[in-house]
Formats: C-alpha cells, structure tokens, sequence
C-alpha cells in the first residue's frame, strides 16, 4: 500500500481523541498518537490520555512508553511511529495519527534524518551553565565563532535554539544549514491527509478548556501529581507538562488550589494558542470549525467526506 496518513491535528480540547477514534472505527484502522506528554507512564489525567472507553476497542499506539523523567527525542519518536505505521500499512490500514505535537506529526510525514545525539545532555548542560553564568550573549558568541551564518539568524535570548545549533556542530562537525540542507529530503515519505479540528469561536475552545481542567480535578488530578511528585518522576521533560507543574505549589502548600487551577486554565489556554500558531502556517489542513452544539456524526461525515474527495 502507498505510504499514507490520516492525520487528526487541532488544539488541545478540540475533540481529535473522539474524532480519531470514531474514523478509525468506520475504516477499520488504528490510531497512533502524536502527542508528547501521553507518551509517559503515569501521566494519565493531566494529559488527556484517552481512557479505555474512549478508546472504544481501537488500538492506540505510543502511549505509555516511557517512564516520566526518561528521555525521549522527535528523532526516537519518527523511529516508532514509522515503524507503526508500514505496519500498519502492510496490513492494508491507512493509519491515523492524532494528536496535538505538531512538531511530532510533521517530522513522522517527512521522515527526515535528525542530526546528533538528542538524548546525550552533556554538551546542553555545559551550554546551558555558560548561559547562567556568563548570559545568553556567551553562548552566541560560542555560536558564532563556529557557525556565524547560524548566530546571524538567531537571537541571543532564544537560548533553547542557539544551544541545539551549538550541539549539532560539535556532535556532528556540521553546522545546523549544512545539514538540514544534505539530510534534506526531496520530498515527504508519506502523503498526509490531514484534517484540522476545532470549535468555531475562541470563546468556545476555552470553555471547553475550562471544562476539561475542571473535569480532570474531579477526576483525580492533584492525587495523580502528588504520586509522581512523591515517586521522583517530575523531572526532565515530563517536569514541564501543562496539567503538572502548576498543582506544585498547592501541594507544597504555597498556593491555593483555587490559585493553582486558574493558572492551569490559563497555561492550557495559551498553550492552545501556540498550537493554532503552528497550524496556521499549514495551507493543506482541512478545517472542519464547528458549533458547540455540533455532533460527532456531523464531524465524522465531513471528515469521510473530505477523505473521499481525495481518494482515500
């Protein structure tokens, strides 16, 4: 079978789980996630994992593959994921990826080469001490010494990107053009049918928002965090994860929960606006923008719609 996908993109709280899992339900497929923070053991409310039930008998894959704390690169992740999807494929299923890491669908559609060693720190942590001690102009300096073209693009204060040239340059004795510009492929692996979910109103959306974070406290939300703050596993990447780091202080009794749960709605808020961001520079998603009181069959026949359009 050719090299396709079927990718469910949107916001956080937009409703990609049940849409995904409702077409892979009609076209007799799977689902593999696109999702960092899922991809952890444990974290299970505070992501949005889907439940059981939500996933209605469908396969979900890479969920809970690593423990929280562990390290794990888009470069790892374009490695399962592919691996998924030919076999997926071989077996005449069209997969579906959903989830809301953009960066994560985007790099398993084009299947490029990553440059370096992303789950080796040790150069990172130099860059990122030189940082704190000598300022972010150091280390640009560090960049532009070796790599001027790279400095010249780059700001001193986005320290996170100056650091992943840095590294790249002295993993692989390349600067980050020259090998973005050798690995680069003439054209994606897979053929990417990709739909876009959300409400019609950014009103909505953070009602939605707001629903959800209310609902995951009902759920359990502050026990969950408090078990992996106990157990030592907020740490690394999954120390940053939205739903998390915001309950901390209420568990080390330096806020309210009340005070906790806003910020929680407002980071999550944000972080829905960072996505649509990402999304928006994308011409080839199909927006299906509904109305709060829309129904999943509607969505799900204008998504079979769309896909037959095209041929799928």
């Amino acid at each position: 079978m050719e090299n396709q996908l079927i990718c469910i993109c949107g916001p956080t709280a937009s409703g990609k789980t049940a849409l995904s899992t409702a077409l892979a339900k009609e076209r007799g497929t799977e689902v593999i996630s696109a999702d960092s923070m899922q991809l952890y053991r444990g974290m299970d409310i505070g992501t949005a994992k889907p439940t059981e039930a939500e996933k209605q008998g469908i396969p979900h894959h890479l969920l809970d593959i690593r423990d929280p704390g562990e390290p794990f690169s888009v470069a790892q992740y374009v490695s399962l994921a592919d691996a998924c999807a030919q076999e997926l494929l071989e077996e005449g299923k069209i997969p579906i990826v959903a989830g809301g890491t953009g960066l994560y669908m985007d790099a398993l559609i084009e299947c490029s080469d990553f440059p370096g060693n992303e789950t080796d720190h040790t150069l990172r942590e130099r860059f990122q001490r030189m940082a704190q001690e000598q300022g972010n102009e150091a280390v640009h300096e560090a960049l532009r010494a070796v790599d001027p073209e790279g400095a010249e693009r780059l700001h001193p204060n986005n320290l996170k990107r100056v650091i992943r040239a840095l590294e790249v340059y002295y993993q692989t004795g390349m600067t980050l053009g020259e090998l973005n510009a050798r690995n680069k492929r003439p054209e994606p692996k897979y053929q990417a049918y990709k739909i876009g979910i959300c409400p019609a109103s950014r009103e909505a959306l953070y009602r939605r928002i707001d629903r959800r974070v209310e609902g995951m406290l009902r759920e359990g939300l502050l026990d969950e965090c408090m078990q992996l703050l106990e157990a030592g596993k907020l740490t690394g990447t999954a120390a940053q994860a939205i739903g998390y780091k915001e309950l901390i202080p209420c568990i080390e009794g330096r806020e309210s929960l009340e005070s906790c749960m806003e910020k929680l709605k407002q980071h999550t808020r944000n972080y829905a606006k960072r996505q649509l961001t990402w999304l928006a520079r994308d011409p080839g998603i199909h927006w299906l923008r509904y109305e709060e009181d829309t129904q999943l069959a509607l969505l799900l026949q204008d998504s079979t719609a769309f896909l037959r359009s095209c041929g799928v």
